[in-house]
């Protein structure tokens, strides 16, 4: 079928990026300070040259600092890019180069059926990367992905928002790749948007309720520099923190093609979740892009115009680097602001996600100058949007700058709360005066999110995440084993607050590896158990590990990848996690909305939390404690909340390296309390399903094993039944 005419036609300043329109394809792209736009066409993603070139000329497509331009007989499926010239005055923070190939910042998806390679595209050689590649005279857009056009219709077949309140949600932070790709797996399309569906299944079994997936906005996943030491293996950017392409999917993961099929297949993923009652997450990381410092390759925002995309330092040929990448998005330009709403709007109305996590969110906070702002624009527009209204956004409430603020995001920002991370593995670990932080940390960090008038929910507790050791590996190591990555060990945290119980890494000792999963039980019961909104990694409910490596974002194999042969040998594990999951699902307690409150409940006279030593005395929380602590929830409260009426509970914890007897509080009238947890137990022992729990003897004593955690819960007494 011969193809259409090609024409051009003026266009207007909006909407930006490429907009199918019948018969045609409009293009905008924001530049205050380029004095020339080309629009290329393209007939192949490798093509060197373009098939059209088309110059925009400023009186006839320029409005303002928009460049717009309509070009009739092209539609769905065309390949493009821009060329841009301006000065080149580095010293003036201007980096324009006509000879690069630019990708639009808009794009919504890029050619992705090639190994990026930016080496051979721009021309310098490998053992000498430190050029600046801002000014390259040759340059081999064959090497390069090219933008593709892309039609927002798809059969979405009636679905929409689940709107799942955040007090009710437990989150499930997973990759893409890792989440399918290992052979346990057993899907036909591993490591990609359609083996996310085929692991649904498992996913609703566990009984998660949000899944959180790292970077899925398109990046370069080789341009990792360094080897594996042992193994000579190129590594890569696996977990994909290096955004490109902040409106594409990335073209890696999809099964059938790269041409614009990484698009539907994300859309097929999202409705597939959404149909069993999951909703998705994005990471996203507007704080730094792909470009790096002054030495990285101009993509796309550096050749656009460089100071509106980019917090420059004082000597404007260099980059603000509060990402500890390199660069810094100047997220509260008026340009980048719209970009980032523009950006959040289209995967909530044309990709149907549910929330965001920001990555290294301090840095939104900042001005041009690198200074954080009290009332920062962007931050409060994102909270503030109507269209973002029901999604989810989650703050990482610090930087690579120093910004730490945690408890500081205001109105509906939820947070990753590091504090409950790091006081929870220190109180499991045993450490010292650190009984009244657990507590806190348990009953939702009031001291974080009280005061700023926001809710316990707002609280993302976690044990453990992508970055860090896993939960098998948190008490499995003292130390992180980085070397895999490359950088001689000196990449990773060094305070991960883990312990390895007597052997580093692993152990064929039975009570090393008992009490070692004593532990993980413990963590995982304390992080399901706690006011707050849980998050756990994937791979954690089945003892995943990753060998020590506290830093895998460079290992995409087997070390990254979720091996599901483990679910043999930790399958009470598995079981002890999923049936955590639907004990919070179903006791309201676990999940109320407001913190504890103290206030005396008239009925039995007591309030809605109380705490206890191991003696069945109030706590005293100016002891520096044994590790001993008892909590008791008063479910009967639950009513002023605006929730049924739950039971009554009693969490009893002991850190302590000896066994240790427990007073319990006699329960209400007319109640007798039961075993639910026993975390000192073998499984199926260790946790009962409703209405099969032990009941607790006639002397009110419960003798708690070393480093174990019990739940007690009160049912009907059978006499009053």
């Amino acid at each position: 079928m011969e193809r259409p005419p090609i024409s051009i036609q003026a266009g207007k300043p909006y909407p930006l990026g490429a907009t199918v329109l019948p018969g045609r394809v409009h293009f905008g792209l924001v530049s205050y300070n380029a004095t020339r736009v080309w629009l290329q066409l393209y007939d192949d993603p490798q093509a060197r040259y373009p098939e059209y070139e088309f110059e925009l000329d400023p009186k006839i497509h320029r409005t303002g600092g928009v460049w717009h331009i309509e070009v009739t007989g092209i539609g769905p499926g065309a390949l493009y890019m821009f060329r841009v010239d301006g000065p080149f005055a580095p010293e003036k923070g201007l980096r324009f180069n006509p000879n690069i190939p630019l990708l639009d910042p808009y794009a919504k998806a890029l050619t992705g059926n090639f190994r990026w390679d930016l080496r051979e595209a721009f021309a310098y050689e490998p053992e000498s990367p430190l050029v600046d590649l801002s000014y390259r005279t040759r340059v081999d857009a064959g090497k390069l992905p090219k933008c593709i056009v892309v039609d927002d219709e798809f059969d979405w077949q009636g679905d929409r928002p689940i709107n799942r309140p955040l007090q009710e949600s437990v989150i499930y932070e997973a990759h893409v790749r890792g989440l399918s790709r290992h052979p346990s797996a057993g899907v036909q399309h591993p490591g990609t948007y359609r083996g996310v569906i085929e692991m649904i299944p498992y996913l609703q079994e566990l009984g998660i309720t949000s899944l959180e997936l790292l970077p899925i906005q398109e990046f370069d996943e080789f341009e990792n520099v360094r080897f594996n030491p042992d193994t000579g293996e190129q590594l890569t950017n696996y977990w994909g923190y290096n955004t490109i392409a902040f409106f594409a999917p990335k073209s890696g993961y999809a099964a059938d093609g790269t041409l614009g099929e990484q698009v539907r297949e994300f859309k097929e993923m999202v409705r597939a979740l959404h149909a069993a009652g999951i909703e998705v997450i994005l990471d996203v990381v507007f704080n730094h892009s792909g470009e790096g410092n002054e030495w990285g390759p101009t993509l796309n925002f550096r050749g656009i115009d460089n100071t509106t995309y980019y917090m420059l330092e004082e000597d404007p040929r260099y980059y603000r680097n509060f990402s500890g990448t390199g660069n810094t998005m100047n997220c509260n330009n008026p340009v980048m602001r719209t970009f980032i709403m523009e950006c959040l709007h289209y995967w909530v109305v044309e990709m149907h996600v549910d929330g965001f996590r920001f990555d290294l969110g301090s840095i939104l906070g900042r001005d041009e100058h690198g200074n954080l702002l009290e009332n920062a624009p962007i931050v409060d527009r994102i909270a503030n949007d109507p269209l973002l209204s029901s999604t989810k956004i989650i703050a990482e409430a610090w930087d690579a700058g120093g910004a730490y603020q945690v408890g500081a995001f205001q109105g509906r920002w939820a947070e990753w709360n590091d504090r409950f991370r790091d006081d929870v593995r220190r109180y499991w670990r045993g450490d010292r005066n650190t009984t009244a932080l657990m507590a806190t940390r348990f009953s939702g960090s009031s001291d974080l999110y009280h005061a700023g008038g926001r809710k316990p929910f707002h609280s993302i507790n976690y044990v453990t995440a992508h970055d860090g050791f896993t939960l098998r590996d948190l008490v499995s190591y003292n130390r992180k084993h980085n070397r895999a990555n490359g950088e001689g060990n000196r990449d990773g945290h060094d305070h991960n607050f883990s312990y390895n119980y007597g052997e580093e890494g692993e152990s064929r000792s039975s009570p090393v590896r008992e009490l070692r999963l004593r532990q993980m039980k413990n963590l995982m019961a304390t992080l399901l158990l706690s006011l707050g909104t849980p998050m756990l990694l994937s791979g954690d409910e089945f003892g995943r590990t990753q060998r020590g490596n506290n830093n895998a974002y460079c290992q995409d194999n087997a070390l990254s990848w979720n091996d599901y042969t483990l679910l043999r040998e930790y399958d009470g594990l598995y079981r002890f996690t999923r049936m955590l999951i639907a004990l919070r699902k179903h006791h309201p307690v676990f999940t109320r909305p407001e913190f504890y409150t103290g206030v005396d409940n008239s009925r039995n006279e007591r309030n809605d939390i109380e705490w206890f030593d191991c003696h069945g005395a109030h706590m005293d929380w100016t002891c520096g404690g044994c590790g001993c602590l008892a909590i008791y929830i008063d479910g009967t409260e639950m009513q002023l909340h605006g929730a049924r009426e739950d039971d009554d509970f009693y969490i009893i914890m002991n850190t302590a390296r000896e066994d240790q007897s427990f007073t319990v509080p006699s329960p209400p009238e007319g109640l007798r309390w039961v075993r639910v947890i026993d975390t000192a137990k073998r499984s199926p022992g260790d946790i009962y399903p409703p209405g099969s729990e032990t009941e607790l003897g006639p002397d009110s004593q419960v003798v708690l094993e070393q480093r174990s955690l019990v739940v007690l819960r009160t049912v009907p007494d059978i006499d009053e039944e």
